[in-house]
């Protein structure tokens, strides 16, 4: 028995070993990718010191204010140089990074890029523009973490199709932004950069999971953005930095760049979902900015590289056109009241679409609880959170996924009877988002077939419904203001109004169109949304004290659509800044 015990004792001392050793290994993993963020960060500042005393006379704020087009057309002619432009926002970004804790890496090839482009007699659409990327966005010569450990030791060795269309065209991608740990959250935290913050308020959230994107541009350091939506994570960010962002249909722009024996792939069920894919666009102060992205992306070198993407290039006639709009509009989805200014900024939209001779007709989304506690959660965790959790094997959690690894981890059985026991509390919302997800399993192929079918199904449904009222686009909320930090791990099942158009793969844009009142402010006061249930008074708590931050709307157009529906965010756009 004494030895019994001594060798029970002894394997716990070591497994108590193993388990200490194994936190300092991850701790200096962690601190090694910090330091060398840092040491890139350094770089950048003396790249920009030695520039600015080459030449002291740039006019950094007038070039900083310039709108991109009209920034693209100085570099086109020749009025700004490349390497002006570039270190004026490398210089900014700096001082954004600061305040924000924005981005995650340099990319020192930006020099390199930039000499290639004085070398080349043409000058492709986005000339001399300087451009941020996603974290998770593939770079040579880099790391995509997603905020993950094990993808801390996996260097790309190429480029991804999107960053080498992006230099074909001339633009000069320098710097990589900060994400959500997983990028499963729009909190824009992990381990090992640590959190982002807004730089319109330092105390919110600036969204997720493109959120360092949308820092940086929103606090003036870069002026073009790629991010990436599977849930609203381009259009988030959006909304809580007062940004303009479009989420094209998924297959109309690809090319993260990973291989599947990348870690960051063993999200699978997060990143590599055929049912709701994953789709990349562009973050920029306004819309004619996404516009021109999207122009040049769009271009014969894309279709070759992968021709997997559909060789449809960008339809200027249809951007451009002034036809009036027959817009379909609401201002609640009937799953997740949003807070009043929200459903506000809707309905002063439509009265000045209206107003301007397009036709406004009401529309109400079919069936959304389906959607959000059936489809989109079905998809993510259609292996009960087994992906999930086996990404975060060896991984310190970030706090604003412990619930949801938490409840991954809990037996199938105790998740069955949580959900019948609280059914009839109506909890139910609450309940499917937290726990009831895990449950929404797929236990057999068979299963997973029928689970595909069902959103195809959903897609002719509400694509009938469109047809049906004879519609160009819809106008609906986002939501928004930006969440006091901390919130958004509160409140996942709050992004019912984008997840809904990530399930449908409609293209689906963001405009600010307005800002916080006090009238807002005292009318929240009165918030009680469907039932004054924890999660309301929780949207309540994360939205408050808001006055003076951006409000925006969203603009939805039918697949393959993204021309129509840049067109009616302009209008959009245009109508609110004549208000």
């Amino acid at each position: 028995t004494c030895a019994a015990l001594a060798l029970l004792g002894g394997s716990a001392a070591a497994l108590g070993l193993w388990k200490w050793l194994g936190k300092k290994r991850i701790q200096k993993k962690m601190e090694e990718a910090r330091r060398t963020r840092d040491e890139g960060l350094k770089k950048m500042a003396k790249a920009v010191q030695q520039f600015r005393e080459q030449v002291p006379s740039v006019q950094r704020d007038a070039i900083l204010s310039l709108p991109l087009l009209e920034l693209s057309g100085r570099l086109q002619e020749g009025s700004l140089s490349p390497r002006t432009v570039l270190y004026t926002y490398l210089e900014e970004a700096l001082e954004v990074t600061q305040q924000t804790n924005c981005l995650r890496h340099f990319i020192p090839e930006c020099e390199e890029q930039l000499q290639e482009i004085e070398r080349r007699k043409e000058k492709g659409l986005l000339y001399g523009i300087p451009v941020s990327i996603k974290d998770h966005i593939s770079h040579k010569g880099h790391l995509a973490t997603c905020g993950l450990m094990q993808c801390l030791d996996t260097v790309m060795e190429e480029d991804s199709v999107l960053v080498k269309v992006l230099k074909k065209q001339g633009a000069i991608p320098f710097a990589m932004t900060n994400v959500p740990q997983s990028l499963f959250s729009y909190e824009c935290s992990n381990p090992i950069f640590g959190q982002t913050l807004n730089p319109l308020d330092p105390q919110r959230s600036p969204g997720g999971s493109s959120g360092g994107e949308g820092a940086l541009i929103a606090g003036g350091g870069s002026i073009l953005g790629m991010g990436s939506d599977m849930g609203g994570s381009i259009r988030l960010p959006s909304s809580f930095c007062g940004l303009c962002g479009l989420k094209p249909t998924a297959q109309r722009l690809r090319g993260v760049g990973w291989s599947l024996a990348h870690p960051s792939a063993h999200c699978g069920c997060l990143l590599l979902s055929h049912a709701v894919p994953c789709a990349l666009g562009p973050m920029a102060r306004d819309v004619d900015s996404l516009a021109l992205c999207m122009k040049a992306l769009l271009c014969q070198e894309m279709f070759q590289l992968d021709p997997s993407v559909p060789p449809i290039p960008f339809n200027e006639e249809v951007y451009s056109s002034s036809a009036p709009l027959r817009v379909g509009y609401y201002d609640t989805d009937g799953y997740f009241p949003l807070p009043p200014c929200m459903r506000r900024a809707v309905r002063e939209t439509r009265s000045a679409l209206q107003a301007a001779g397009h036709q406004l007709v009401p529309f109400s989304p079919p069936r959304i609880p389906h959607v959000m506690n059936e489809l989109f959660m079905k998809t993510f965790f259609a292996d009960g959170g087994r992906a999930l959790l086996d990404v975060f094997t060896g991984n310190i959690v970030d706090p604003g996924l412990k619930q949801q690894v938490n409840s991954c981890k809990m037996p199938r059985l105790v998740k069955k009877l949580l959900a019948l026991l609280l059914k009839p509390l109506q909890f139910l919302l609450l309940l499917h988002l937290k726990d009831v997800a895990m449950i929404s399993t797929c236990r057999s192929v068979q299963e997973m077939w029928d689970h595909h079918h069902q959103i195809q199904v959903y897609c002719s449904q509400f694509i009938s419904q469109w047809q049906e009222l004879q519609l160009d686009v819809v106008l609906c909320p986002v939501l928004g203001p930006a969440f006091t930090a901390g919130y958004p791990r509160k409140l996942l099942g709050a992004v019912s109004s984008t997840m809904l158009y990530n399930v449908l793969n409609f293209p689906a844009g963001v405009v600010p169109v307005s800002t916080v009142t006090e009238a807002d402010e005292e009318e929240l006061k009165l918030y009680k949304g469907f039932c004054d249930d924890p999660w309301d008074r929780t949207l309540k708590q994360a939205v408050s004290g808001a006055v003076g931050m951006p409000v925006a709307v969203q603009c939805v157009a039918l697949p393959w659509q993204e021309e129509l529906c840049l067109r009616f965010m302009k209008e959009v756009e245009t109508l609110s800044r004549d208000r």
